[in-house]
């Protein structure tokens, strides 16, 4: 099969189909898509080598589940060992010994063929097109935030960063609060979401009073900064953005105004599908571009310019 390797470099190999490990389905990738997180894994981050990619659907070809095979799926990413501290108090996303989908210690979805554990697989309804149902995975990470946190209807958020996680965040919360604004670099994103009804605002805008919530999306190292300025005593600031680089911080600033920074990762796929499926969360028109497996060098170089949003592999 061929798949996009990262090894100190991006390459599309030929490699053997994987094996699926007992408990694990055999599964033929349809589409994926290039989330930030590849781009990072490029700088470094989590020191991964290997197969990228960990936005995907695909068809079962093989499973112990008879029921599974045939069926369109996507997949949570973290595989536990079901043994350790936290799999037993129900934290199984923070398993010691956890692999994780193209980031850690587990081969990707940038494959015409991958393997994830058949109770990591959620069935795709029929009525969501493939390149929708590549946004379950972090979309699922957008509705991990109102599992932490009770949202109430007259919440001021604001969510930094107008990329793609940005822009499920802010629809996602939306459903929660409309006292909710986007902020971002570039216009033509933020009407995306100002077509949906959703306030935005430019970088450059002056923004009035503070925020109960600020979610920080922007993917850069100084967002954590930004987010700090713009959050009430009090508040929450909720950390989604994952790079290489870290973060810097004003610390005594968080401590005085006695700030809650709040993680967020991976989160629940069902109401993320559901969503989908009802179109109370829309994708479509973040759709930038489509690109075959093998023309994965170029589909990764365009992720990263200015002028693209959300970059989809078919295989």
């Amino acid at each position: 099969m061929k798949a996009l390797v990262f090894d100190s470099s991006l390459q599309v190999v030929e490699m053997p189909i994987p094996v699926p490990e007992s408990g694990e389905a055999l599964i033929r990738v349809l589409a994926a898509g290039i989330c930030r997180t590849d781009s990072e894994i490029k700088r470094g981050y989590m020191k991964y080598r290997g197969v990228l990619g960990h936005e995907f659907v695909g068809v079962v070809e093989k499973a112990s589940n008879t029921y599974l095979v045939g069926k369109r799926v996507v997949g949570e990413i973290n595989c536990v060992c079901g043994r350790c501290v936290y799999c037993k108090m129900e934290m199984s996303r923070h398993c010691v010994n956890r692999t994780v989908l193209g980031i850690q210690d587990r081969p990707g979805a940038f494959a015409e063929y991958t393997t994830l554990p058949e109770t990591n697989l959620h069935l795709v309804p029929d009525g969501i097109h493939e390149d929708v149902a590549v946004f379950t995975e972090p979309l699922a990470a957008a509705f991990r935030i109102v599992e932490q946190l009770s949202i109430l209807a007259d919440d001021r958020i604001v969510v930094l960063g107008d990329g793609k996680l940005g822009q499920l965040v802010a629809q996602t919360l939306w459903l929660y609060s409309k006292n909710i604004v986007c902020v971002g670099r570039h216009r033509w994103k933020l009407d995306l979401l100002s077509r949906l009804g959703i306030a935005t605002a430019l970088n450059t805008d002056t923004l009035e009073g503070r925020a109960d919530v600020v979610v920080e999306a922007t993917g850069t190292p100084a967002g954590l900064q930004r987010a700090l300025a713009l959050v009430r005593p009090e508040g929450t600031v909720v950390l989604k953005t994952t790079c290489a680089e870290g973060f810097q911080m004003d610390a005594v600033g968080a401590v005085v105004n006695e700030v809650r920074i709040l993680g967020s990762r991976c989160g629940p796929f069902r109401p993320a599908l559901e969503a989908l499926a009802m179109g109370t969360i829309e994708t479509r028109p973040m759709v930038s571009e489509c690109y075959p497996l093998t023309d994965a060098l170029r589909a990764m170089t365009r992720a990263e310019a200015p002028d693209v949003m959300k970059i989809i592999l078919h295989m």
